[in-house]
C-alpha cells in the first residue's frame, strides 16, 4: 500500500512540474455546405497569457468586460498562427466565435466554396510563442476518412491528403 502511495505521489509531483501544454485541432469538410469546419480547442489560461503578452489591456476570456475585444484577439490569433492550404490553395480562416468547456477555450472558424477537400497542408504556431513543449494534434476528416496527427514543438508542418 505504502509502495502505491509513493508511486502516486511521484506521478502527481511529475505531472505537477511538467504540465502539459497540448491544443486540439480539428478540421472536418462538410460537402453539403461546401465548408471546411474548424475547431480550435486551447486551454483558456494558456490562451489568455498568450493574448495577454500581446495586449495592453487585461485579457479575460470567461468574464470579458468587452466580448467583442476579446473575440477579435482570438481571431487575429489563431489567424496568425493557423495557415491552411486546402487542395493547394491559401485559405482563409472566418471566424465564427468562441465558447468555454469546462478548462478549454473552443474557437470556431470556416472556410467556405470548399467543394472537395482532398489535400490540406497546415503550417501552426499556435502558443508556441508561450511553451516550447506545445504540442498540437490534429484530426482533419473528409471523404469519410480521419485522419490525425501530433506536431511537437519546434515543428510547425504536415500535411494530409484524401
Amino acid at each position: 500500500m505504502a509502495t502505491i502511495f509513493a508511486q502516486w505521489l511521484i506521478s502527481v509531483s511529475i505531472a505537477i512540474l511538467h504540465p502539459f501544454f497540448v491544443s486540439v485541432i480539428e478540421i472536418e469538410h462538410n460537402p453539403k455546405d461546401a465548408t471546411a469546419e474548424i475547431s480550435v480547442r486551447i486551454f483558456t489560461d494558456d490562451l489568455e497569457k498568450t493574448l495577454q503578452k500581446q495586449s495592453t489591456g487585461t485579457i479575460d476570456i470567461i468574464k470579458p468586460t468587452n466580448k467583442a475585444l476579446i473575440d477579435q484577439k482570438i481571431s487575429q490569433y489563431i489567424s496568425k498562427t493557423l495557415l491552411l492550404k486546402i487542395n493547394g490553395k491559401a485559405v482563409k480562416l472566418n471566424y465564427i466565435g468562441y465558447e468555454i468547456i469546462k478548462e478549454s477555450t473552443w474557437s470556431y472558424f470556416e472556410v467556405t466554396d470548399i467543394k472537395e477537400m482532398n489535400t490540406v497542408d497546415i503550417n501552426c504556431a499556435i502558443l508556441h510563442d508561450f511553451e516550447n513543449s506545445q504540442i498540437n494534434l490534429f484530426h482533419v476528416k473528409s471523404k469519410g476518412n480521419q485522419k490525425s496527427y501530433k506536431l511537437d514543438y519546434p515543428n510547425k508542418s504536415t500535411s494530409f491528403s484524401f
